[in-house]
């Protein structure tokens, strides 16, 4: 099946009033590159309340690189089916402009050209999105949830589990060719740990997991670049951050500034799950040496 964004200025958008806080259109004024939105600080808020979160399921709130396209997914109360919903910035509106369903956990390569959504991606060219595609061997038998990639094309990914007892892999490219896959090492895979977000330079990598200590239900964590290659004892992003529920699935605005995330408002059914955002100052705060 081919998805195809269109890029260009939209002659027709789509209305969302079931999202928006009036019932009336998509569209919000581009006082800044966030939706018009007045950012957080250290403490997380709801993201765009009445127009992406809502009392229902939204997951995996995500800008593009160059921060035009927001990209979420939510769960379709007509038909009961997640749904990718595109929000763009068109002549300083943010419009909802494409919508299509899912078909897997979404993550920009650092120059924006690859969406990639676990073992496929989508390349995108001057039409747009090309066909789904699926990663080539040594990938193609994983069972691969969330891939996050580097500038220089390493991927860091989950493995997923029946039971729940994930682990996160990394593949360098070398000459041209992906090596086999290895473990990142325990300082990340004590606990079940999923959900990677690697930054482009690889010096941090934020994941989730569910491990003693935390607060509850699955907690967000920071491990760090060593000097020596290695990656450091992982840091629990704290009580602001984390609760007793299940919090996942970060990734951070391409400019460094803030991390989007996931918690679990709603029952262990997971029905209602919302996007939140933070101030990113504590990538830099909980920096070890």
């Amino acid at each position: 099946m081919r998805f195809i964004l269109i890029s260009a200025v939209l002659t027709s958008v789509a209305m969302f009033s079931s999202c928006s806080p009036s019932g009336g259109s998509s569209s919000s004024s581009m006082d800044n590159p966030y939706l018009g939105l007045s950012p957080p600080g250290a403490t997380p808020k709801p993201f765009a309340p009445g127009m992406v979160t809502t009392s229902n399921y939204e997951y995996g709130g995500v800008f593009s690189p160059d921060l035009k396209e927001f990209y979420f997914i939510r769960n379709n109360p007509d038909n009961d089916k997640h749904e990718v919903v595109v929000l763009q910035n068109q002549g300083g509106k943010w419009q909802e402009s494409e919508v299509f369903p899912r078909k897997g956990t979404h993550l920009f390569s650092p120059d924006g050209r690859v969406m990639h959504l676990g073992k496929r991606f989508m390349e995108r060219g001057d039409g747009g999105w090309s066909e789904l595609q699926r990663l080539p061997e040594p990938f193609d038998d994983l069972p691969i949830m969330r891939l996050s990639s580097s500038s220089n094309g390493t991927y860091y990914f989950d493995e997923f589990k029946r039971d729940f007892t994930g682990s996160i892999w990394f593949s360098r490219k070398i000459n041209g060719q992906y090596e086999e896959p290895k473990l990142v090492g325990e300082t990340i895979n004590t606990g079940k740990s999923f959900h990677p977000f690697i930054a482009p330079d690889e010096s941090y990598i934020i994941f989730d997991s569910k491990r003693e200590g935390g607060f509850g239900d699955s907690d967000l964590y920071i491990s760090y670049r060593t000097r020596d290659g290695s990656w450091s004892e992982a840091i629990n992003l704290g009580d602001k951050i984390n609760t007793e529920a299940w919090e996942a699935a970060a990734n951070v605005t391409s400019d460094g500034k803030y991390m989007l995330f996931n918690r679990n408002m709603g029952s262990s059914d997971y029905e209602n799950v919302d996007i939140f955002w933070v101030s990113a100052s504590f990538i830099d705060e909980l920096r070890v040496d």
